[in-house]
């Protein structure tokens, strides 16, 4: 039983104000939450009991008509006695409505009532009549069951259906004749905990509509006084909807330039060529080719001088149907997001959007959302999921050591046991007959492949880890190796200068691929799962894609070398590290160099993070690096590790990606905390050079290392009941 419910049934009173109610306030406890002050007290002259009323003349003809009067006698009566409300009072009773036909309020107002009698301080008659009319109007807050905290029902957590009369505060709200929100006096302060309170109000008034209670949102509305936006507003948004692009352009505008409010130093121009770009793209969607030239040449050129933009949607012009038109822009069409997409970059004050919400021509450095509506007229979209996403990544960002998969409760603040973290070797994998250069999990986390000098991979169940597969038809090395998006396929990577597709479920081979004239050093899937790139020291040939059937779909015909690639989850990013100092970055789906990155000192490996915006570096001198892949440039640098002769992997891994995670050539392992740089752990992992790292994509408690040493070690939790629970090997016993 919860502690409201258990004051509920203890206390099993009704409160009123005091004839001379005092000003009294309260202070939140420092023990508590900042966010949750204690509930006020009442004052000490508040009498609990119900307003005395005078009670009508019994019939002494039947006096059981007096104790059960009919429906229509209770409607006139209500209608007869029901006084003056406050508008705070209005903020309270106007909320909330109880059933005629609902049996346990009746059970519930028949046992408030001998309770009432029992106290001799009301009058029994009136004080039935005014329950009574509550049953056929309107709760006072404090008439519900205080423990329901969101429930559709009027109980909560499974008690009984008969609902206790509960005292005057119920998850801190109180009946509008007593203190409200800490105060005795019914003003409303102009703050809430200091917050202002327009901007709280709003923002609940539009995640209540998200959550489609609609009526609820409505009912703060109309006590609170504010709206969530205006007329204008309202018609600007239904317009960029339905398609409307002149009236939307209108309400823009304005009809003497005064119309929307947009934050300081917005570009309202810029803001009319993402409304006309929507436009030009659903007209090449529609198949009306001539007059997308129009909106092309007298509505998107004047406004627009980006020469290479333009040229990008002119040749949208040549595609030779919808489905191509999608496809090359990156854009859903008008029945998808798109719309919802502008929408919310126009009403966005900042780069508030994940990179691939917005439009083609919007991914690049210099295109930040400059020209956007003032929040004050127009709340950003889901402003508070954003808050309370901030919130929840602060606390995980702050958490040293998390390694939970589940999103943290809004409840209580989070913080992870460092026990948890997994820093013990429990599992040691030699089957290797020289050394292991490259781990990877499978997407699914069921499998894991490793490679090395001795000419096999081998594919390991996982959590059993036993061998599934040895695949044995390399002359060489294998230097690297890329799981398909399915997890049903692999590539492998090979110094004979062959690249290779084997069946990952049965571990059989399905292709080898034409013969390079360098090592095959690098390989990744494009996100359609039905073509891989492949990277090679050959400088002619260097960077090239295949389909299935081992056929080049593009070659890019580069001129740098390829000593490991990796590409976005998106799709949208390719990444080539060529065997000196730079980094090409290559926008995947035109297949054009959006630009290189010099980086002063020789580079071992690259990896992308799954939100597809950081770009993490591996140096030779020792040092890992984060690059925004928008900004261009760096963010974040990780140091302690050493790399000056061989291939040194890092990447990204943990609970929500929390961590950066890399071998070294003294064989340590180095875990750092990806945001704050902190180095967490420090692992004993071989006695030779480690040269690779992977964290398990499902079990924030499980990463894999591998080393010169020929051997693969996994590593979890330190609690010893966990070998038996998740590995069940039973040798370590």
């Amino acid at each position: 039983m919860s502690v409201l419910h258990w004051r509920a049934v203890k206390h099993n009173v009704v409160e009123v104000a005091d004839q001379n109610p005092q000003q009294s306030s309260f202070t939140p406890s420092t023990s508590d939450h900042p966010s949750t002050p204690e509930f006020p007290r009442l004052p000490s002259n508040t009498v609990l009991s119900a307003p005395a009323e005078t009670a009508p003349a019994a019939n002494p003809a039947n006096p059981a008509n007096d104790l059960q009067p009919s429906t229509s006698d209770i409607e006139t009566t209500t209608q007869r006695r029901r006084p003056a409300v406050s508008p705070v009072q209005r903020q309270v009773l106007g909320r909330r409505q109880r059933a005629l036909d609902d049996e346990d309020d009746v059970a519930s107002s028949q046992s408030e009532l001998s309770e009432a009698h029992a106290s001799n301080t009301v009058p029994e008659e009136s004080f039935r009549r005014k329950r009574r009319r509550a049953d056929t109007a309107m709760l006072a807050d404090t008439d519900r069951q205080a423990t329901a905290n969101g429930a559709q029902k009027p109980y909560a957590n499974g008690k009984s259906h008969q609902r206790p009369s509960v005292s005057g505060t119920a998850n801190g709200t109180h009946k509008a004749s007593i203190a409200r929100n800490g105060s005795s006096k019914g003003r409303v302060p102009d703050d809430y905990f200091g917050h202002d309170r327009e901007e709280v109000t709003r923002i609940l008034i539009q995640a209540l509509s998200d959550m489609g209670y609609h009526s609820a949102a409505e009912s703060v509305s109309q006590d609170s006084g504010f709206e969530l936006e205006s007329p204008t507003v309202a018609a600007f948004r239904t317009a960029l909807l339905e398609g409307n692009w002149s009236e939307a352009e209108q309400l823009l505008f304005g009809e003497s330039g005064d119309g929307l409010v947009l934050v300081k130093g917005a570009d309202r121009n810029l803001m009319r060529f993402w409304i006309r770009q929507q436009k030009f793209l659903e007209l090449l969607e529609q198949r009306e080719t001539a007059r997308a030239l129009v909106v092309l040449r007298t509505e998107l050129t004047p406004l627009y001088h980006d020469t290479q933009k333009l040229q990008f949607l002119s040749s949208l012009l040549m595609c030779q149907s919808a489905e191509d038109v999608k496809s090359k822009a990156d854009w859903d069409g008008a029945y998808g997001k798109s719309r919802h997409i502008l929408l919310s970059q126009l009403s966005s004050e900042s780069m508030n959007h994940t990179y691939e919400s917005l439009p083609l021509l919007g991914r690049s450095a210099n295109s930040l959302v400059k020209g956007c509506i003032s929040p004050s007229v127009m709340l950003p979209e889901h402003r508070l999921a954003v808050l309370l996403h901030q919130v929840k990544r602060g606390q995980i960002g702050g958490c040293l050591w998390h390694s939970s998969a589940a999103s943290p409760s809004l409840y209580a603040d989070h913080m992870c046991d460092r026990r948890q973290f997994p820093t013990e070797s429990v599992v040691e994998l030699d089957e290797h007959d020289g050394e292991v250069w490259q781990v990877a999990f499978s997407h699914d986390g069921t499998k894991l492949a490793s490679c090395g000098s001795g000419k096999q991979v081998f594919i390991w169940d996982v959590p059993s880890f036993e061998l599934l597969h040895r695949l044995e038809d390399h002359e060489g090395g294998v230097g690297n190796l890329a799981w398909s998006w399915d997890d049903t396929m692999l590539v492998t990577c090979c110094q004979d200068r062959y690249a290779r597709l084997w069946d990952a479920t049965t571990g059989t081979l399905l292709k080898k691929l034409d013969r390079c004239q360098e090592p095959v050093t690098g390989c990744v899937w494009a996100a359609d799962g039905q073509t891989f790139v492949t990277g090679a020291l050959d400088k002619s040939h260097s960077l090239i894609q295949w389909n299935l059937s081992g056929e080049k779909v593009y070659d890019w015909n580069s001129s740098h070398r390829v000593e490991d690639l990796a590409v976005s989850p998106d799709g949208h990013w390719l990444v080539a590290m060529d065997g000196k100092n730079h980094i090409h970055v290559y926008n995947f789906i035109t297949r054009e160099l959006e630009y290189e990155m010099d980086l002063q000192v020789r580079l071992t490996s690259v990896s992308i993070s799954q939100n597809s915006r950081h770009l993490l570096v591996n140096h030779q001198n020792g040092v890992a690096q984060v690059i925004d892949l928008i900004l261009r440039e760096p963010v974040q640098s990780y140091t302690g590790h050493t790399g000056e002769k061989f291939m040194i992997r890092s990447s990204f891994g943990g609970a929500d990606e929390n961590f950066v995670i890399s071998g070294s050539e003294d064989g340590l392992i180095h875990i750092w905390h990806k945001v704050s740089a902190q180095l967490v752990e420090k692992l004993s992992g071989h006695t030779l050079s480690c040269n690779s790292a992977s964290w398990s994509p499902t079990d924030p408690c499980l990463f894999a290392s591998c080393g010169d040493d020929g051997k693969i070690k996994m590593f979890a939790t330190r609690l010893p009941h966990w070998i038996f629970l998740r590995f069940r090997i039973l040798i370590l016993v």
